[in-house]
Order: structure tokens, then sequence, then C-alpha cells
């Protein structure tokens, strides 16, 4: 069970860390999808430092477990709060993608509670 909670984890912080990486980068298909759902763009680097910082937690969890719980919870409400403005902007084909990047999250805080 421990082998699948730092696999998971690390799949979750590098998914979350190559997406604020791309938003802090200013990749045109993330700038261009943010402009499409109305995000203010003063919020961008925020935003980026923020899914950032959440993977840094995810990894730091592994060492200090208090630390990665308080990451994934703030990541999944990052990635909740990032689908309920895709689907304000009505762009419901666009849904799934943040919950492909809020899923593992919730897989490593499972499997951190069942390991």
């Amino acid at each position: 069970m421990h082998t699948a909670h730092v696999v998971v984890t690390l799949l979750a912080a590098l998914m979350a860390g190559f997406s604020g990486a791309v938003l802090l980068l200013r990749a045109q298909w993330i700038v261009k999808a943010l402009r499409d759902y109305s995000v203010p763009q003063g919020w961008w680097p925020w935003l980026g430092l923020a899914k950032t910082a959440g993977a840094v937690g995810l990894v730091a969890g592994l060492f200090v477990p208090v630390i990665g719980v308080l990451a994934g919870i703030g990541l999944v409400a990052y990635f909740a709060g990032a689908a309920l403005t895709v689907a304000r902007a009505r762009w419901y084909s666009h849904i799934p993608f943040p919950l492909v990047y809020a899923a593992p999250v919730v897989g490593a805080l499972v499997l951190g509670f069942a390991s």
C-alpha cells in the first residue's frame, strides 16, 4: 500500500506541478482557455503559484504527512473551483480537464489514509 501511495502522490505532484508551470510560463493553450473562461489575468500568477505550491506540498507530505494532507485538500479545492469556473463559462465539454488533475490528488489522499 505504501508503494502505491508514493507512486500516486508523485504522479499527482507531477501533474499539478506541470499545470502550475504552464500557467506561470503562459503557454498559449492555457492562456486561451483562461481567457475563454473569463479568468482575470491578474489572478494567473497566483493560480500558477497555488498549483506549484500544492505539488511541492504533496512531495513534502511523503516525509511530513500533515503537509501532504493540507496540500491535497488545497489542490482538490482548487481543481473543484476550476471545474466550477469552466461550468460557469458554459464550456461544459472542458469540465473533465480539471477533474483529471484532481483525480490523482484524491487517490493520493485516500492511499495516504489507508497506509
